[in-house]
């Protein structure tokens, strides 16, 4: 029996290098798409500019309907990956374009599912100007969206194309709103900074495994009837050694709308939905790694 086929783009990229791993270790037969070849050669790449729908077009043709061998989905997590490292508007060009472009060629060769990157910074208190608090924690995907970035915007019109694509093809679009994606190799710089809690206030101390994304992707491809679908994704725990009631009555004195008990370091951002529609777990805690 052959192999399933699934299509990566971003592989030399942070969480990316995970995902290859892992759908190559879940026997799957992986395509990577990017700007440059990983570091670790893990699968066969193409170099693609997603920018330009031409291309992605016609290195996806190779493996669309009516191949020998189709393809299960499409994990799309090639971007700029935050606020503020590029002009405004080459950020937002190069997020929104290269989404729109895959999401444009899955439809046209009848590839039916699509994961696509999208972010906490969606909620906007990541790169605001000025700190504000959220509504209630912990965050769930109800919350306001309500950036003042590119970034954050940029996502936000990514999940509403992958909602347009749905009404025009039925397309299953899963769109992970991921927290601070850590690699094993930045733990101890974390942990290093356990003292310093405000450095990543703006992020409400979450965080999220590249392996956990990765394991999310998979369970996204595999699962049918999802539609189109935004999901939080972050570790249960934070990435601060203090309990989180503590740290909420210091950071974010001005939230009285808390919906959990928010027992020892809970995370203040919620996965219930994507454990719940997936079936997905974290596995891996900061304080173990």
């Amino acid at each position: 029996m052959s192999k399933q086929r699934v299509i990566v783009t971003g592989g030399s990229g942070l969480a990316g290098k995970w995902i290859l791993k892992h759908f190559v270790e879940q026997n799957y037969e992986v395509i990577n798409l990017d700007m440059k070849v990983p570091d670790e050669s893990i699968c066969r790449t193409i170099i693609t500019d997603l920018t330009d729908l031409g291309q992605v077009h016609n290195a996806l043709s190779q493996y669309g309907s009516g191949h020998r061998q189709e393809v299960a989905g499409i994990v799309h997590f090639a971007a700029i990956p935050q606020a503020y490292t590029h002009p405004n508007e080459v950020c937002y060009r190069n997020n929104v374009m290269s989404t729109y472009n895959i999401l444009e060629a899955a439809a046209n060769l009848n590839i039916g599912k699509v994961v696509i990157a999208s972010s906490e910074s969606s909620y906007g208190i990541c790169f605001a100007n000025e700190f504000f608090e959220p509504k209630y924690i912990p965050m769930d995907e109800d919350h306001p969206q309500l950036p003042e970035d590119s970034y954050g915007l940029s996502k936000i019109v990514n999940e509403v194309a992958a909602e347009a694509f749905n009404r025009r093809t039925g397309m299953q679009v899963v769109s992970f709103r991921l927290g601070n994606i850590l690699v094993p190799e930045r733990y101890a710089e974390v942990k290093a900074r356990f003292d310093q809690p405000e450095d990543r206030l703006r992020i409400l101390w979450s965080y999220i495994d590249a392996r956990d994304v990765a394991s999310a992707c998979r369970l996204a491809i595999e699962i049918d009837g999802l539609g189109a679908i935004a999901l939080n994704l972050a570790a249960d725990d934070s990435s601060s050694d203090q309990p989180t009631l503590d740290l909420v009555k210091r950071y974010l004195p001005g939230v009285t709308d808390i919906r959990d008990s928010l027992e020892g370091r809970a995370t203040l951002l919620s996965s219930a939905k994507a454990k719940k529609m997936l079936g997905w777990q974290a596995q891996y805690k900061i304080m173990e790694q």
